[in-house]
C-alpha cells in the first residue's frame, strides 16, 4: 500500500484560511475525499471553505483563484481512473503540472489529493470511506496546512521546528 511510512502530521491551524477545491466525477469517491479533507482541516482549527469545479482538469485554475483571493492553502482533490484511451495520461500530467505550478507561482501550499488509479477500487480504498484503507482527502489537507506554517515561519525568520 502507497500509504505505508507516512508520517504522522499534526499542527495548529489556527486562523489559517483554507480552500477545498474538489471534482465532481465519482460521487462517491469524492465524497469520502471531501469529507476527510474538511474534517482534517477542522480539527487543526482553519476554516475552510469548499468550491466545487466539473473536474480534475479544471482543479488548477480554481486552486490559483484560491490562492489569489487570499487562502493561506488549498487543497485539490480529484479522481481520475484510468481507461482504454490517453485521455487519462494528459488529464493526470494537467492536473499535476497545474497544480504544482499555482504553488510555486502564488507561494500558496496545495495539497495534492488527487487520485490517479487504475480502477475504482483502488479509488474507493484511498477515499476515506469506512471500508477504505487509506484517507488521502485528510492527508492532503493536512500536509497543505503543515506547510503553510512552515511558509509562515520561514517568511516571518522564525526558526523552523523539525
Amino acid at each position: 500500500m502507497s500509504g505505508a511510512g507516512s508520517p504522522t502530521i499534526e499542527t495548529d491551524g489556527t486562523g489559517l484560511k483554507v480552500t477545498v477545491v474538489a471534482a465532481q466525477w465519482h460521487d462517491t469517491v469524492m465524497a469520502g475525499l471531501v469529507a476527510g479533507a474538511l474534517r482534517a482541516a477542522q480539527e487543526t482549527g482553519a476554516v475552510t471553505t469548499l468550491v466545487r469545479v466539473p473536474g480534475s482538469f479544471e482543479l488548477p485554475v480554481a486552486a490559483a483563484a484560491a490562492a489569489e483571493a487570499g487562502a493561506d492553502a488549498v487543497v485539490a482533490l480529484g479522481v481520475v481512473i484510468r481507461g482504454e484511451t490517453p485521455h487519462f495520461d494528459y488529464v493526470c500530467q494537467a492536473a499535476t503540472v497545474g497544480l504544482t505550478e499555482v504553488s510555486v507561482r502564488t507561494g500558496v501550499p496545495v495539497g495534492f489529493g488527487v487520485l490517479t488509479t487504475d480502477d475504482e477500487a483502488q479509488a474507493l480504498d484511498r477515499a476515506g470511506l469506512p471500508d477504505s484503507r487509506e484517507d488521502k482527502g485528510a492527508e492532503a489537507a493536512q500536509a497543505a496546512i503543515a506547510t503553510a506554517r512552515t511558509v509562515q515561519q520561514l517568511r516571518s525568520g522564525a526558526p523552523v521546528a523539525n
